[in-house]
């Protein structure tokens, strides 16, 4: 199939892209890389009557990485931030989550950014920016607003952002000293959708005695599921599991089924706390 008819906007500046958005309102659609859009636009799933390509706004594709943490702009592709060595030594569970992000062909297009805006409950950035407790900085010709993680993910496929604002950059805080992280996802074929992911982040005291065990969770809740394990790891690997078990709430579809997307939220928690603590410990 082919996408509707729909006018195209090329704007050159953040000031023209919100100036269109304002004025197109419902009626219109972002494209930044467009490796979740343009499939929905073909399948006529979205039919947008304007489509703003934010591609010449150069001033958002960067990847920047300070005492706080690092920030990605909405032009950044999943390949640059994977890539980058600063953003993966301050925030480990980048690169670990984007190495299971489609293909490298899909990576060097799609935007981390425009991933997070699409809010796919089984996106591996929606996990981690709900993991790190990250945030989305959002324009519009009313101003700017930073969106905490918690309040980002409405439901799947929705996101708090309106339809005049623009979704500028995405702020992941730098990891905890002591701390470990890893993240892990089965899929039927490497580069589909995981039938379900787990990342974790570990942190210990200078003794080296667990603190704290938070696990996030996609492809298993409606939106992204983030679980304080802490006490339950305590307790041993098999009440973690458990734990998770009872907490997600997945679906029947025709690649799983709800029982065993929820067998593997038990199965790959333990191989995710066991990988981070590994790496907390190193």
């Amino acid at each position: 199939m082919k996408p509707a008819p729909f006018s195209w906007h090329g704007p050159a500046s953040v000031a023209e892209a919100v100036s269109l958005l304002a004025e197109v309102g419902h009626e219109g659609k972002v494209l930044a890389g467009g490796q979740s859009l343009v499939p929905v636009l073909a399948m006529r799933l979205a039919s947008p009557a304007h489509l703003v390509d934010i591609n010449k706004i150069a001033d958002l594709a960067y990847v920047r990485t300070d005492a706080d943490g690092v920030t990605v702009g909405a032009l950044a592709r999943h390949r640059d931030v994977e890539r980058d060595v600063a953003a993966g030594a301050a925030q480990p569970l980048l690169a670990q989550a984007l190495v299971n992000v489609a293909h490298p062909t899909i990576r060097n297009r799609g935007t981390t950014v425009g991933s997070l805006a699409h809010a796919d409950p089984s996106g591996e950035m929606t996990c981690v920016l709900a993991l790190t407790g990250g945030s989305v900085t959002a324009v519009s010709v009313r101003g700017e607003r930073t969106i905490p993680a918690a309040e980002f993910f409405l439901g799947p496929l929705e996101s708090a952002l309106a339809p005049d604002e623009l979704a500028i950059s995405a702020y992941f805080p730098r990891a905890a000293p002591f701390s470990g992280s890893a993240f892990v996802e089965l899929s039927r074929r490497h580069g589909d959708y995981a039938l379900c992911g787990v990342g974790t982040v570990v942190t210990l005291d200078p003794d080296g005695a667990v603190v704290s065990v938070r696990c996030g969770y996609l492809s298993v809740s409606d939106t992204p599921l983030v679980l304080d394990l802490t006490q339950a790891w305590a307790a041993g690997p098999e009440e973690a599991a458990e734990v998770a078990r009872a907490a997600v709430d997945p679906a029947d579809d025709i690649h799983a089924t709800a029982g065993y997307r929820r067998h593997l939220a038990g199965v790959l928690t333990g191989r995710s706390i066991e990988r981070a603590l590994a790496r907390a410990r190193t």
